[in-house]
């Protein structure tokens, strides 16, 4: 529903344990306002289906979990490279490979920062409820499309599942970001990838809009053109990183729950984030000053704000389906200003707050 809202007007996918719902209702709803669903014989052609509608001026979406996350990297690379917009769901369940698929997790935080090779910077947002889902959506295809980015929405089986009230705005009160297009520019002289006056994202026209210009995956000038210089190569893949960083203000969504006078901050995100929420209530009762950072976005690292609580805290616990991937980063951000402790598993079973009070108590 957030991606129709959006504008989402293509989806290709391959059906995958616990996302297959999406692709479904996609596949029934899509038709009925114009838009294309396309089931592909794998991963790694869903996505490439999904970077060639974008290119076309559709708003284009896949889901898919672990395994095919896998697969989808090749092409969510190239997708950096050609700055392709597009929004990629990974509802996340047990590893590695075929591993536990209808139970939740939260194993893919890492792949989905560095699962493609290179050097990159990406946005990865993570709800923690079905009306979260829904704007966060939305926010997906937005940066998308402002940032010339493939944009990868982080669930988890748990918030995937989950039966919930939603309200759906109207339209109207909908922020949609569409990507802009060039203007004032003769067809014959259009640079597919120039940018100047400050702009870090280049503007974008689809194809057959009477503007030519070549897509690779390689290094390219800005006609599109492969080059092997070194300075080409530099200045590109130095602005792909930051039209992303360079803009955290803007891609920086989070919760902060309690944290005025907090000794120790619980960071978590997704459905984990839930029950840190309880645990922090059921520390309070018992007169423990405890407080949440819940991020939104996962990726970029929200530093500013870990580094900023660490200074006032004097334990951060950060509490993830996982055996230790998103606390590495914390603990690397914050180390030199408190003690950072992990709270995780990661056998398919959500983390209780009782085991994340225990772990509060613990420390």
């Amino acid at each position: 529903e957030g991606a129709l809202a959006a504008g989402m007007k293509f989806f290709g996918g391959y059906p995958i344990t616990p996302s297959t719902e999406v692709a479904e209702l996609a596949s029934q709803k899509l038709p009925r306002i114009g838009g294309k669903f396309i089931q592909m014989e794998d991963e790694i052609a869903s996505m490439a289906s999904v970077i060639g509608a974008s290119l076309t001026g559709l708003k284009s979406m896949t889901a898919t979990s672990g395994p095919g996350f896998s697969l989808k990297q090749e092409n969510l690379g190239y997708a950096c490279m050609a700055e392709v917009p597009c929004v990629i769901v990974n509802v996340q369940r047990g590893g590695p490979s075929t591993g536990l698929p209808t139970s939740p997790a939260q194993g893919d935080v890492m792949q989905a920062k560095w699962g493609t090779h290179g050097d990159h910077s990406i946005i990865a947002l993570t709800p923690s409820s079905v009306t979260e889902t829904f704007y966060l959506t939305i926010k997906a295809f937005n940066y998308a499309e402002k940032y010339r980015v493939p944009v990868i929405l982080l669930l988890d089986e748990t918030i995937a599942h989950m039966r919930e009230k939603v309200e759906i705005p109207n339209k109207e009160d909908i922020e949609i970001i569409d990507r802009v297009k060039p203007s004032k520019v003769k067809k014959d002289e259009f640079k597919a990838y120039r940018v100047k006056n400050g702009r870090k994202v280049p503007h974008m026209t689809s194809f057959g809009e009477g503007y030519r210009y070549h897509v690779t995956g390689l290094v390219h000038d800005d006609f599109g053109f492969p080059t092997n210089s070194t300075e080409v190569a530099d200045k590109l893949i130095n602005r792909l990183i930051d039209k992303i960083e360079d803009n955290i203000d803007d891609i920086s969504l989070y919760e902060k729950y309690m944290l005025d006078d907090a000794d120790v901050c619980v960071i978590s995100y997704g459905g984990t984030a839930r029950s840190a929420k309880s645990a922090v209530d059921m520390a309070r009762k018992e007169n423990m000053k405890v407080g949440l950072f819940r991020p939104k976005t996962i990726w970029p690292l929200l530093s500013g704000e870990i580094e900023d609580i660490a200074k006032k805290v004097d334990k951060i616990i950060v509490a993830e389906m996982n055996l230790g991937q998103y606390v590495n980063e914390v603990e690397r951000v914050a180390c030199r200003h408190s003690e950072v402790y992990k709270c995780g598993r990661a056998d398919g079973v959500l983390i209780t707050p009782d085991e994340i009070l225990a772990k509060i108590k613990g420390v």
